[in-house]
């Protein structure tokens, strides 16, 4: 039996709600940016922090679909904390001149250094740190 297009967008909310409820976020500090890349489906999950209002990367996915990509991020958020190492990251927009922390999960400081600049210009923002955590 193959999935009508309606229950394909029952399923891909159902999988979205499931992921902004795992990670605790309200739906406007969550979005969904879905594109195609290689003719795949690929999805940036990206977090908008409400107490500056920046938006970092959270994670990349891609899929043969939709609903597949939303799978797979399912599976990346239920793992993430295990597979990745975190890292604190010190940083001034040019804007400001207020210091701000931001917290990252990565396989690298490259990789944490990306989803900070995610969607931006490199020259508006000025990083100071980043420490790789202790693991706890």
């Amino acid at each position: 039996m193959t999935e009508t297009a309606s229950d394909i967008h029952v399923e891909a909310a159902r999988i979205q709600q499931r992921i902004k409820d795992y990670l605790g976020l309200r739906t406007s500090d969550l979005v969904f940016e879905f594109g195609m890349m290689d003719g795949k489906t690929k999805l940036d999950l990206i977090t908008i922090n409400p107490r500056h209002s920046q938006s970092f990367l959270f994670h990349s996915e891609t899929g043969s679909d939709k609903v597949d990509t939303l799978r797979k991020m399912w599976g990346y958020v239920q793992n993430f904390k295990e597979k990745e190492n975190s890292y604190t990251i010190q940083w001034v927009a040019m804007s400001t001149n207020e210091l701000h922390t931001s917290y990252f999960r990565a396989s690298n400081i490259l990789d944490a250094l990306e989803k900070l600049y995610y969607g931006r210009d490199r020259n508006t923002i000025t990083v100071f740190s980043v420490v790789l955590n202790p693991i706890s």
